[in-house]
């Protein structure tokens, strides 16, 4: 099987899932095209690793206008709104953006055609080429916004088509993760040796198993003692597909904002190998 999307994530922030898309991308799209999509719109970090122009375009989403002189304040919009964002009064209508999900279902059931949409914008979508074969594409969440969703979604179209897409992404096991890793081919599942790491890789792998996604395990930060990683990853049925060691020189370039898979060279053929073991796995799942 040709896997032609893979999602890393992690359950929680800092683990370096961010640190192994970058370098995964860089040493892949040494021979083939690829794109990185940056999900974590309200963090983006990825075009950290990468320095070159980039074009940017809007990301908005449908919100409900009411004309109140056309309202009967009937509560059929109130009614069908599962998220609450409508309440109607005797005489008055009031409405709550920050519970609103654009649904669009309170224009429909209007009986008197009060309700219009009109688009907002809710943030934008970054795109460059760092590398002759690598596409970065970044979301990018307005402040104080919530639909990061609608700006995943839109990061994720601005990729197709393409051969090999990977996806970073957020951190957590919310909807913004589970509208990442969703019609991937495979997840990558990136953790450390720590409790909290090891917790949340069991909430990451849990959503990836829901969804039916195959996932495996890259060990970040290694000490070489990690049994109970091993033993967490063995319970789940995860492979361990690759360890990275804790190497001061790693974390040096990581803070500098440098792939370390550009200064050791041995680590792009690690990178490939890792792809190679993703195909194998994914093919054998289906």
């Amino acid at each position: 099987m040709n896997v032609a999307k893979i999602a890393v994530a992690s359950g929680k922030g800092g683990t370096g899932k961010s640190t192994v898309a970058a370098n995964l991308g860089y040493s892949l799209a040494q021979e083939r095209d690829v794109v990185l999509v940056d999900c974590d719109v309200e963090e983006p970090n990825l075009h950290l690793f990468f320095q070159d122009g980039r074009s940017e375009s809007p990301v908005t989403t449908p919100v409900p206008v009411i004309d109140t002189s056309a309202c009967t304040f009937c509560g059929r919009c109130a009614e069908q709104c599962r998220y609450g964002a409508l309440l109607v009064l005797e005489n008055d209508i009031r409405f709550f953006r920050e519970l609103c999900h654009s649904c669009g279902g309170c224009s429909l059931v209007c009986p008197t055609g009060a309700v219009r949409e009109e688009m907002e914008a809710v943030g934008r979508v970054w795109e460059s080429r760092p590398f002759p074969h690598l596409r970065l594409i970044s979301g990018v969440l307005d402040v104080g916004e919530i639909h990061s969703t609608r700006v995943i979604q839109a990061a994720k179209q601005a990729a197709e088509p393409a051969g090999l897409i990977i996806y970073d992404a957020p951190p957590g096991t919310a909807c913004p993760v589970v509208e990442t890793m969703e019609d991937s081919d495979f997840c990558l599942l990136v953790t450390e040796s720590t409790p909290f790491g090891l917790h949340d890789l069991e909430l990451a792998a849990a959503v990836a198993k829901k969804l039916c996604v195959p996932a495996g395990v890259v060990i970040n930060r290694s000490d070489g003692d990690d049994a109970e990683t091993m033993a967490v990853c063995s319970r789940h049925d995860l492979p361990v597909l690759l360890r990275i060691p804790f190497d001061r020189k790693i974390a040096a370039w990581q803070n500098r904002g440098e792939l370390f898979a550009v200064h050791m060279p041995q680590w792009q053929g690690r990178f490939t190998d890792l792809y190679t073991r993703i195909q194998d796995i994914a093919g054998g799942s289906r």
